[in-house]
């Protein structure tokens, strides 16, 4: 790793951690800046889920006082959480690296789009939720099962992940956006924790990349926490929308034009 490259990691885990902790979306930048530098796919996936991970624990500090009400749900979620992240991030492993690089522009592709019309789907889902007490354990049991699809998908890959939790946070019934951004995140950090230590123990982290990016992923993600109300989710929205699409452009034309 040169120094250009040591920057261009450290600046995209700094604006990945702050944008995961305001609107969600910073794998778009952390894991196509990790394959400009050369680190080989499912390395890079891995290096995302461990390098993002102390980012996430930073936002936790900045949304404490809007996890206090909801004790009660949190280590159900919590747990599944971690059950789906186990599951995902094994699977990653086994999957060979020439079938995962051909997955990244649809992986890309549908978390952009999830992106983009996450908003929709989660007033719609709002919309349709029954929230009468005779229906309250199926509601719970469909919440779970929901969640665990999410955490796998989070341990298999992570980009879009946030807005999945935001969606199924809104059929628990919250409408409080600072809330619902605490539950994505601490939920978000048990997935990417669990999966950071399954990439460790395999064996496919670059220290050397991963530090620089923990850094900046820590600045990030505590600093972007601390003034998430003072931004306006709607531009920094449409700038995330942006780049996902340019990053997903960029891996088709690489996987369909640009093979060797």
């Amino acid at each position: 790793m040169n120094l250009f490259q040591g920057i261009l990691l450290f600046l995209s885990a700094g604006i990945a951690g702050a944008i995961n902790s305001i609107a969600g979306g910073g794998s778009f930048i952390a894991f196509p800046a990790l394959i400009f530098t050369g680190i080989p796919p499912i390395n890079s996936n891995a290096i995302c889920s461990v390098a993002l991970f102390p980012g996430s624990l930073a936002s936790i500090g900045g949304y404490r006082l809007e996890l206090v009400e909801e004790r009660k749900i949190l280590p159900l979620m919590i747990l599944t959480s971690i059950i789906g992240g186990i599951a995902g991030s094994i699977i990653m492993l086994r999957t060979p690296p020439n079938t995962f690089m051909e997955l990244v522009p649809y992986l890309l592709l549908a978390a952009n789009l999830l992106f983009i019309f996450g908003g929709k789907i989660t007033t719609i889902l709002r919309n349709r939720k029954n929230s009468t007490e005779s229906n309250h354990v199926i509601h719970m049991y469909q919440i779970v099962i929901l969640q665990l699809f999410i955490s796998f998908y989070g341990g298999f890959f992570g980009a879009g992940m946030g807005i999945m939790m935001l969606a199924a946070l809104s059929l628990m019934g919250m409408d409080n956006i600072h809330k619902m951004n605490a539950f994505k995140v601490i939920l978000g950090s048990c997935i990417n924790g669990i999966a950071a230590l399954i990439f460790i123990s395999a064996g496919v982290i670059l220290w050397l990349q991963t530090s620089v990016m923990i850094i900046g992923a820590i600045l990030g993600g505590f600093l972007g926490a601390y003034y998430a109300r003072r931004y306006d989710p709607a531009k920094v929205r449409i700038i995330v929308i942006f780049i996902g699409s340019a990053m997903t452009l960029y891996f088709f034309a690489k996987v369909y034009l640009l093979k060797p």
